[in-house]
C-alpha cells in the first residue's frame, strides 16, 4: 500500500491557504462600509464645529457623504467582487490538482486505465467541462 497521506495533506493545506486569501478581501468588503461610515460622521461632527461659518457646512456635508459613498463603493465594486472571483478561480485550481493528485495515486496503485478513466471523468464533470470537448482540447494542443 503506498503512503498517499503527505500528499493529500499538502493538497489540503494548500486549500485552506488559498481560502484564507479569499476570506482577506471579503473581510475588507465587510469593513469598507464602516470605515466610509465613520468617515462620514467624523466630517459632520467637523461641520457642527464650524455651524457659525455656513459657507464652510455645505462643502462639509459633501465631504462626508463622499467618505460614506467611497466606503459603500469599495465594498460593492472592488472588494467583494475580488473575493468573489478569487473563490472561484481558487477552486477551479483545486479541483485540477485534486484530478491530478486523483490520478498519479491510482496510476501507482495499478488501477486500470478505464476505470482511472471514469474516474478521471467524474472532475470534468463536477468543473462543468464535457469529457468530448476536454478531449478535444488536449488533441489539438
Amino acid at each position: 500500500m503506498l503512503h498517499t497521506q503527505p500528499a493529500r495533506c499538502h493538497f489540503d493545506n494548500q486549500c485552506e491557504r488559498e481560502e484564507r486569501l479569499s476570506q482577506v478581501f471579503e473581510s475588507a468588503g465587510g469593513f469598507s462600509p464602516t470605515v466610509g461610515i465613520i468617515g462620514a460622521v467624523l466630517g459632520l461632527i467637523q461641520i457642527m464645529q464650524q455651524l457659525d461659518k455656513i459657507d464652510q457646512v455645505g462643502r462639509g456635508i459633501a465631504v462626508a457623504f463622499v467618505a460614506a459613498i467611497y466606503g459603500v463603493g469599495a465594498a460593492n465594486l472592488l472588494f467583494l467582487p475580488a473575493a468573489g472571483k478569487l473563490r472561484i478561480r481558487l477552486r477551479e485550481e483545486q479541483v485540477q490538482r485534486e484530478m491530478v493528485l486523483e490520478g498519479v495515486i491510482s496510476i501507482l496503485e495499478g488501477m486500470n486505465p478505464r476505470m482511472l478513466q471514469m474516474s478521471l471523468r467524474s472532475f470534468l464533470a463536477e468543473s462543468g467541462v464535457e469529457p468530448d470537448r476536454a478531449k478535444a482540447k488536449t488533441a489539438s494542443a
